[in-house]
């Protein structure tokens, strides 16, 4: 594992110059993609839960999984942080430029990218969970952790750990917990309770509970 950094310090130093020829503005944007990405990808959170409430209990299983898939990405990420005690680029690196983003302090390892890991494991839980959502949410990972090299803070290398783990791992805990989790939206959905039916809504109407009764049974 103390050769990875050695085996990325030319890319990293390649993209590093090539972010400071880029323009200011381009540069801010970087800069703000960085952190604004995980905001993105909860705000779609937000709307697959909503969108699910009125889907079936499965759909809405699945939502509820996406963040909570995320987080167990993020875990992962970080314990793996943890047991490897790799120094950041922008301060490891012999003839680095100054990186875009203050350098995090001594003891914020670099190895595996943490956002990166949020990134992957949200893109791969919500295209599990939204059809056709992969064709947002997998650009917008991998512009995620370029973003973090691009910035400075990362080896190349830490980000495609990081995607590749925390997509994994969403993977793994969608595909595991999916029965228990259908079974609790299902029990949620029978409740008497208001407030825990808003939560996970109704669900999709057949068609036959949505006819007027007379409907049903024959006008007379």
């Amino acid at each position: 594992m103390d050769n990875l950094p050695q085996l990325s310090d030319g890319l990293y130093l390649d993209i590093s110059e090539f972010a400071h020829t880029t323009p200011h503005w381009f540069q801010k944007i970087a800069e703000v993609w960085t952190e604004l990405g995980l905001l993105l990808f909860g705000v779609l959170f937000v709307a697959g839960w909503w969108r699910s409430r009125r889907g079936s209990s499965d759909a809405m299983a699945l939502a509820l999984l996406a963040p909570l898939a995320t987080a167990f990405g993020y875990v992962v990420s970080e314990g793996l942080k943890s047991l490897v005690d790799e120094e950041r680029p922008c301060r490891a690196v012999a003839g680095a430029p100054v990186s875009l983003v203050a350098c995090p302090q001594h003891g914020d390892w670099s190895f595996p990218s943490n956002h990166s890991a949020i990134a992957g494991a949200a893109a791969v839980a919500l295209a599990l969970s939204w059809r056709g959502m992969v064709w947002l949410t997998a650009p917008m990972a991998l512009l995620m952790a370029f973003s973090r090299v691009f910035v400075g803070v990362h080896y190349p290398h830490d980000v495609t750990v990081g995607l590749l783990a925390g997509g994994a791992v969403a993977f793994v805990a969608v595909k595991a917990g999916r029965r228990p989790v259908l079974a609790l939206v299902e029990t949620a959905r029978s409740s008497r309770s208001g407030a825990v039916v808003w939560c996970v809504g109704r669900g999709v109407r057949s068609h036959a509970s949505a006819r007027p009764v007379g409907a049903r049974h024959g006008a007379r």
